[in-house]
């Protein structure tokens, strides 16, 4: 009798990134659903389906080091329809255009992502946390693409003082930021949101940024 073949055993390099992504997965979630301070190395070890409650450690090391690599995987989804966005753009002088191209690709990846999402939440987090801003924000100023977008924008307002084009962008980001965790939570917590997709999300939110970055300028210094 013939013993029938055994299922190929799993690369040792696949398991690693299996639980990896594991690891990631429930650490996004718990993050964005109870705060960053709040939870365990433990807590996501035993989420991800680990028995080793030192799998965090082994495969990220620290906290930050973990909540850096949550980030990345997200930023280079975005950064790709960003791409994509910036070559129908480029060369354009419509701020509208130049202000979509800006916003549209994290809707567009929260989109792609199905439901549930935890990412909207787990940004605002980082967006107002100076321990982790920086994370964020100088990760997100080092890719070509996004300069060259902000670049784009700051062309079209010339007459706009360089002082206030410096503090509507930080409006602008963090409208951003919390508009999207605004509607993720209400998506996770079964409230109807303001918009039906993120999609129309984004159009509000163009809407919105256009009508901040040309508004008149009352007094400057």
């Amino acid at each position: 009798m013939t013993a029938s073949p055994q299922p190929e055993r799993a690369r040792p390099a696949s398991r690693a990134q299996a639980t990896r992504e594991a690891i990631l997965d429930a650490a996004e979630r718990l993050f964005a659903e109870h705060g960053l301070d709040n939870v365990s190395h433990r807590q996501i070890s035993a989420a991800a389906g680990q028995g080793n409650n030192a799998a965090v450690n082994y495969h990220f090391g620290t906290t930050a080091d973990l909540v850096e690599a949550i980030v990345e995987r997200h930023l280079a989804a975005v950064e790709s329809l960003r791409a994509r966005q910036l070559a129908r753009v480029e060369g354009s002088a419509d701020l509208r255009a130049w202000v979509d191209c800006l916003v549209r690709p994290t809707a567009q990846h929260l989109e792609e992502l199905g439901s549930p999402t935890w990412y909207a939440r787990l940004s605002a987090q980082l967006a107002t946390d100076p321990r982790r801003h920086d994370l964020v924000v100088e990760r997100a100023l080092r890719s070509p693409t996004l300069r060259r977008i902000v670049d784009g924008l700051q062309a079209c307002l010339p007459d706009v003082p360089p002082a206030v084009r410096a503090e509507r962008s930080d409006m602008m980001r963090l409208l951003s930021v919390h508009l999207y965790a605004e509607r993720e939570t209400a998506l996770a917590t079964g409230r109807a949101p303001a918009r039906a997709s993120w999609g129309e999300c984004a159009d509000g939110l163009v809407d919105a940024v256009v009508g901040m970055l040309t508004a008149s300028v009352s007094r400057v210094g």
